[in-house]
């Protein structure tokens, strides 16, 4: 049985494949398998991973038709036969010392999952930037995450820590199987954290983030709703385990924060249909007194108010806002397109 069992799920990213491969077949940790989830691609990466797999027997092939992100991390899940999970997505690469780095600290402090920070990758200027997304209050400690509830605050980036297999078996941690690649993180991410009672933070940064793919879900604007069924999972799970009482005040608060980034990156008609749905979820959370300022804080917890109370008038004072920015868009386009 091997110590790690790296997923990597792929789809049509014969770019990128062989960079993420080669950087996790060159690892100085070497105890471990390799589960490439082939999502139905229509590239070249099924005959790279063939030819891939034929000098490397640890690394296994599952090949199966087009069904989504979470669909293929639960199929890998199924098959994982190691003691930990790491998760490397297949236009990403890491650093040699990643997973040694992250089983060591796992063993020596018993841990269910252990995390460290990343790099955003910009191909194009060949630059890495780091983020530091793991509060100094977390880092090179056992603690329980819900006594920080910024751990919680912190982006998914799922592939940049390891987890016990059995932690994960044990509390049926899984991936929503909606159709594409969109906000499966989202409700993973939630289930680790209300379910760990142990976790480790470290400030090394291992991954490297590939920022600048055009064809990135975190990019895509066509699966408004999937967000919604990230958050109703999370609230399913969370009553199914008898957790709901415990975590709604968090789970309320990172939906708000997840749904206003979301609205706003949206153009119309999504982002009012989107906006009707996250008005009505929040007046919900406001009804049940689930809006906590000890969360939210003022500016937050105003503007969330806002949005139950008077959502048209938020609505029309947000546009206006951003109003003469869109003007000065469409100038600078006309004046582009006459040229």
């Amino acid at each position: 049985m091997p110590k790690i069992s790296i997923i990597i799920p792929v789809y049509n990213v014969e770019k990128y494949l062989r960079c993420c491969l080669d950087s996790v077949l060159n690892q100085t940790f070497q105890d471990f398998e390799v589960i490439c989830v082939n999502d139905g691609s229509t590239d070249e990466c099924p005959h790279i991973l063939d030819e891939y797999a034929q000098k490397d027997k640890r690394i296994k092939i599952l090949n199966k038709t087009n069904s989504g992100y979470g669909h293929s991390m639960n199929e890998g899940l199924a098959i994982a036969t190691g003691m930990y999970i790491g998760i490397v997505e297949s236009d990403d690469f890491i650093e040699t010392n990643m997973f040694e780095r992250l089983y060591n600290v796992a063993e020596e402090y018993h841990v269910d999952v252990v995390k460290s920070n990343f790099y955003e990758y910009y191909e194009q200027t060949n630059t890495n930037i780091i983020k530091n997304l793991i509060p100094d209050e977390c880092l090179n400690k056992v603690l329980c995450p819900y006594d920080y509830p910024s751990v919680f605050r912190m982006m998914p980036s799922i592939w940049s820590a390891l987890y016990r297999k059995e932690f994960l078996d044990k509390n049926n941690i899984r991936f929503v199987e909606s159709a594409g690649a969109s906000y499966q993180d989202t409700g993973f991410n939630f289930k680790v954290w209300a379910m760990a009672k142990r976790a480790y933070f470290i400030k090394d940064t291992l991954l490297h983030y590939r920022s600048d793919n055009v064809n990135s879900s975190v990019k895509s604007c066509t699966k408004v709703f999937c967000v919604c069924d990230e958050f109703q999972e999370i609230e399913s799970y969370l009553k199914t385990h008898n957790k709901y009482e415990k975590y709604k005040f968090l789970a309320a608060w990172i939906k708000y924060h997840i749904y206003m980034w979301n609205w706003k990156r949206l153009k119309s008609p999504a982002k009012n249909e989107f906006f009707v749905v996250f008005v009505k979820q929040l007046q919900q959370h406001y009804k049940h007194e689930e809006l906590l300022i000890d969360l939210f804080g003022k500016k937050h917890l105003k503007r969330a108010l806002r949005i139950c109370l008077y959502p048209k008038i938020f609505s029309l004072l947000y546009k206006m806002q951003h109003f003469p920015n869109a003007i000065s868009n469409k100038i600078n386009y006309l004046k582009r397109k006459s040229k």
